[in-house]
């Protein structure tokens, strides 16, 4: 049976610098203000910035140093995550006053499907205005939107008038959306890919959709049927309200950094004691253990091995992680050290919705 590609009505609602806006919030002090959520003046990575900070080019995953480098008025801010949650849950609880088919992308983002709501309104546009207000009135937070056909389009949408914005793209602008769309804004389209695409000639979505599946596939492998499909408007994954998790994993920044085995093994421990709270969390067990290491200089470099059956316990865990951190030298001094379970005992059942076209 050929498959029928679906029109659907998604609302793709991100938060605008959500932990650095939950900061600012409780404290009135720190609002105007170049903030860092996460690292510090010497150690870290940044979690998150306020757009006070972002005009220095303070962004997530920089280095502590860097943020301060870029901005040297830059106030840093231990991250709270229980508030951040409890924030996030009166957030979805608004959600699903307009769906169920809420799908969590993490603490401050979600696709939500309406095309059949609970509010009975054919405009998702109008939805999105109504939601962003609910959240800014109860919550007290700014939120930005995109509005499409599919998830792959409201995503990009979302981004375009950040902070505290929306964008719909109609069903009768997603081609020629997509064509003028430079490739680096393309989800999914990451740096080293899009240098990659810059050197075959491809700046925008109208070249790349002027190139063959077979040119793709023997450049991008698997990714190119995705690149193919995508510059046409076709996306059909579904919103899922109940994500399968596909891996587990816990890790740990240093205040010192590491070069002793043995100091080593003892922060896993710890680590595989938080990452096996975390696995009854989800009642998930896995087969792939992945060590993660992170160098003083920022390199990065991961290990792992795969069982032929599932575990979740943490002395079996430690006891594949200490193989694993022996399996060769250090490099050099070590920062940040994780653990990962993947290829979990969970299994995602795949079928096709069929849904006529109907005005968006």
């Amino acid at each position: 049976m050929s498959e029928i590609i679906p029109n659907r009505k998604i609302i793709h609602v991100d938060m605008d610098a959500f932990y650095a806006s939950v900061e600012q919030m409780d404290n009135p002090a720190l609002r105007g203000k170049p903030i860092a959520v996460g690292g510090s003046e010497n150690r870290g990575v940044v979690a998150a910035a306020s757009y006070e900070a972002r005009k220095f080019g303070v962004r997530s995953a920089i280095s502590g140093v860097m943020a301060k480098k870029n901005c040297p008025e830059l106030i840093f801010v231990k991250p709270r995550f229980d508030r951040y949650k409890e924030i996030s849950t009166k957030i979805h609880k608004i959600f699903h006053d307009y769906t169920d088919l809420v799908e969590p992308l993490s603490l401050d983002e979600a696709y939500l499907d309406v095309t059949n709501n609970k509010k009975g309104n054919p405009s998702a546009t109008l939805l999105a205005q109504e939601i962003r207000q609910r959240i800014f009135s109860e919550v007290g937070l700014t939120a930005s939107a995109g509005i499409s056909v599919n998830k792959f389009v409201a995503k990009i949408a979302s981004d375009y008038n950040k902070p505290n914005g929306q964008k719909t793209v109609n069903p009768d602008e997603v081609i020629s959306f997509l064509e003028e769309l430079p490739i680096r804004k393309f989800h999914g389209v990451g740096k080293v890919t899009t240098e990659k695409m810059y050197q075959l000639g491809i700046f925008t979505g109208v070249e790349l959709k002027s190139k063959s599946l077979e040119f793709l596939e023997k450049h991008f492998g698997k990714s190119g049927g995705f690149y193919f499909n995508v510059v046409r408007g076709i996306h059909n994954s579904e919103v899922k309200s109940n994500r399968i998790t596909k891996s587990v994993a816990a890790e740990h920044t240093f205040d010192v950094n590491l070069s002793s085995e043995i100091y080593m093994l003892e922060q896993l421990g710890n680590i595989a004691n938080a990452l096996e709270r975390r696995l009854k969390k989800y009642n998930v067990a896995g087969k792939t253990i992945t060590l993660k290491i992170k160098y003083s200089d920022f390199t990065q470099q991961t290990r792992s091995k795969t069982l032929p059956y599932f575990i979740s316990d943490k002395a079996l865990i430690s006891e594949v992680v200490k193989e694993l951190l022996y399996q060769e030298r250090m490099k050099d001094s070590v920062r940040l050290l994780g653990i990962s379970l993947s290829n979990l005992n969970t299994e995602e059942k795949k079928f096709v919705v069929v849904q006529l076209k109907f005005d968006f």
